[in-house]
């Protein structure tokens, strides 16, 4: 039997580069977004990160809604609410049993969680919120999006470190192959800009330490990278069927192609250093979407401007392709959303497409000899697009690789 093929037929993105699909990827086209010092990090071994500016969920979801969703749950529905609108759906008239919602966010770590611990430890336990643990867990932006847009199919939070934005579009794609949904509401959303996250991470020793100079401190491939800088957003990506797409009158906006995934075993934090589990999930994506190495025209590189963790995608961007597509790496102006990362990647990827534009990656003044990647870099490339490849890989060795192509 002949699999359904699988499109994305809308996109949403809450993103440090703006608020919108649009905003987002004409601001990362002109190559304006960079870190800043940030006033609730202050004091802490990394006292800057990109944040989402204007950020008003008072004013998108009402008072009342807002406040009792923590910060990833409101990035979540506003760009769940934006996705729903591109597709064309109305959930007042969809079959809501038949539509799944599938996010991913890396943990138990919310802005929220931050400040009750704070207030408990302050000596105020009276100040914790009893909604805490509702919202807090990777599973509230899941059970948010269903809620608000009354969506009452497959409900599924992923959890697999900086891989589950991906991940949820892969599971996705296989509950629409499988005819166990009709459409996934598919992504992740994550606000990585807490206390918890920046301490842990700076005794890890994962986090860049340029605090005199936040706006370049994220330099992927360059040979003065020193590690990651956390950021906060969410991307979303609705997905049906071909056929159902086609019998409402809309066209696609890219098509799932294939996806693949892998675990290094390797290690519980740094990556296998060759990159064979990433390898392993780009052939495996490769061989799901039918498609040969030569044929991807672009890569959104995972790329977290960490030593060890760019190096090892590069040597495997180095053995799968003969001639290396064209790369960026979109942490340079994004930061790192953790459990958001791939799903934003994947929606930028999906938008690349649909302009044929690539955007560049920001503050790589000297690549690293050791990296023979074709960067985009500084300025915007246009491109004759006709199949992405979207990389994530997390913590644990959690790899995922999502190929999106126009037909």
């Amino acid at each position: 039997m002949t699999r359904p093929a699988v499109v994305v037929t809308g996109v949403g993105l809450v993103t440090p580069a703006g608020i919108g699909a649009l905003a987002t990827f004409e601001a990362l086209c002109a190559g304006r977004v960079t870190a800043a010092p940030d006033p609730q990090l202050r004091g802490l071994p990394a006292d800057f990160s990109y944040a989402v500016p204007d950020l008003r969920p008072d004013r998108a979801l009402g008072r009342r809604l807002s406040g009792r969703m923590d910060r990833f749950s409101q990035m979540a529905v506003i760009a769940a609410r934006e996705a729903v609108a591109d597709s064309g759906l109305a959930p007042r008239d969809w079959p809501a049993d038949r539509v799944a919602v599938l996010l991913g966010a890396s943990g138990t770590s919310t802005p929220a969680l931050a400040e009750d611990f704070m207030s408990h430890m302050q000596g105020h336990p009276e100040r914790v919120s009893p909604l805490t643990a509702l919202r807090s867990g990777p599973s509230a932006p899941v059970a948010d999006v269903a809620l608000d847009l009354g969506a009452r199919g497959p409900s599924l939070a992923l959890s697999s470190a900086c891989a589950a934005g991906n991940q949820a579009i892969a599971l996705g794609c296989e509950l629409l192959r499988s005819g166990a949904c009709d459409v996934a509401i598919t992504g992740g959303s994550e606000s990585a800009r807490t206390l918890v996250h920046v301490i842990l991470l700076a005794r890890a020793k994962a986090l860049s330490r340029r605090r005199d100079a936040p706006e370049s401190a994220c330099r992927p491939f360059d040979a003065d990278r020193d590690g990651l800088v956390l950021g906060e957003g969410a991307g979303i990506l609705v997905l049906e069927r071909c056929e159902d797409a086609s019998a409402r009158g809309v066209l696609p906006r890219a098509f799932v192609a294939g996806h693949g995934s892998s675990c290094d075993a390797f290690h519980y934090a740094a990556p296998e250093p060759e990159g064979r589990g990433a390898e392993q999930a780009m052939r495996a994506a490769l061989a799901d979407a039918g498609l040969a190495p030569g044929d991807i025209d672009h890569v959104s590189a995972h790329a977290t401007s960490t030593p060890a963790g760019d190096l090892a995608e590069a040597h495997a961007l180095g053995r799968l392709f003969l001639d290396v597509p064209p790369v960026t790496a979109l942490k340079s102006q994004l930061g790192h959303a953790l459990g958001a990362a791939g799903a934003i990647g994947s929606a930028v990827a999906v938008l690349s497409l649909a302009e044929q534009t690539i955007p560049p990656t920001l503050n790589l003044d000297r690549q690293d000899a050791a990296i023979d990647l074709n960067v985009v870099r500084t300025c915007r490339r246009q491109a004759a697009l006709r199949s992405v490849m979207s990389n994530s890989f997390g913590f644990g060795g959690h790899n995922t690789v999502v190929v999106f192509t126009d037909s």
